[in-house]
């Protein structure tokens, strides 16, 4: 399979470059995953769509605020980090800009040297690991310092950070947001539970290898990145019990798929577990536990879409896909958004 079968055509212009004022008032096509019927709804709508007994699944991973911007000590050059991966002892690997000029040994400071750091060690696609020293709470130094490391397609200044975090966010750790779940508001949690729909949670913190180019031909060479997961046995038992009962287990977006499908078993049931998945979904893949999908629209050619694709089928996706750009939706992490049932 090549991946320019995952090729799409998408107007400049309609990639969404600031978060709606109402997250719920986003549009929301409903795609069906056996025959592609399309329609079209706002976001609050999904209400209508869920049933009693049915599993719906949040990634409650938070967003680090983890872009940096910084001097080097001695020259007071500029210099900007994106944190990738926490390590012991106040480590970090991370992402620098410029990176010629950032060698082994290089002493960095942030905000008037309340932070300051040094280069220990180049790894893998050159990415640095940096020994931090501080004092007081790193996490609330970030918050301090750090900007939320939005995707390089949004070029718009983001002046609240909560808007790049979902509701229910609480457990520290990702690069980017799941952004699936950005068009959830508490009250329209509320509603699904009042309503009889359960809500579980797993924790994927996702890497900036979401945003990676496929650089392959051939989709089934492309090397997928790795990311952390965590479930636990009172949420795995949620998603079971629905299984059980012949509910429908519903994913808030690919983050929580990946971790979902990492873990079930053939008959589609969970356990309590975490580590590191580097599970690649595509067209061929098999399903073990999803049975819907809430998903935003993704990047041409990206690892999202075709994960997408081998749930729905490439060819309702593409589809779909095309009547969104025909319908004025609004794309990526700030966009509009799917549901596939």
């Amino acid at each position: 399979m090549n991946v320019k079968d995952f090729y799409y055509e998408l107007p400049q212009e309609l990639i969404a470059q600031d978060p709606l004022k109402d997250r719920s008032s986003s549009r929301l096509m409903v795609l069906g995953r056996e025959d592609g019927a399309i329609e079209h709804h706002v976001f609050r709508d999904i209400v209508n769509y869920l049933h009693p007994g049915d599993c719906l699944v949040l990634n409650n991973t938070k967003v680090l605020p983890a872009r940096l911007y910084g001097t080097k000590e001695g020259t007071n050059a500029g210099i900007e980090l994106l944190l990738l991966k926490r390590l012991a002892d106040n480590c970090w690997e991370t992402l620098v800009k410029p990176g010629k000029k950032a060698k082994i040994g290089t002493k960095l400071q942030f905000g008037d040297g309340i932070l300051t750091g040094e280069i220990i060690d180049i790894v893998e696609e050159g990415n640095r690991i940096i020994r931090f020293s501080y004092t007081g709470i790193f996490e609330e130094l970030l918050d301090k310092l750090g900007e939320m490391p939005l995707p390089p397609y949004i070029t718009h200044h983001l002046d609240d950070k909560q808007r790049y975090q979902t509701v229910y966010a609480k457990e520290e750790g990702s690069a980017a947001a799941p952004t699936a779940g950005l068009h959830f508001t508490k009250e329209l949690l509320a509603q699904l539970t009042d309503r009889g729909v359960e809500l579980a949670e797993v924790t994927l913190h996702v890497g900036l290898g979401t945003f990676r180019p496929v650089k392959v031909a051939n989709v089934s060479d492309h090397h997928m990145h790795s990311e952390f997961y965590r479930l636990d046995k009172e949420q795995a038992d949620k998603i079971n019990r629905a299984k059980a009962g012949g509910h429908r287990v519903i994913a808030v977006g690919t983050t929580s798929t990946r971790t979902l499908e990492s873990i079930a078993d053939e008959n589609g049931r969970v356990r309590a577990a975490s580590g590191w998945t580097q599970i690649f979904l595509y067209p061929g893949a098999r399903f073990r536990c999803i049975d819907g999908l809430v998903t935003n629209f993704h990047l041409p050619e990206s690892t999202l879409i075709m994960l997408v694709s081998a749930f729905a089928g490439r060819e309702h996706v593409l589809h779909a896909y095309a009547q969104a750009v025909k319908e004025r939706y609004r794309f990526f992490s700030f966009g509009d958004a799917m549901l596939i049932i």
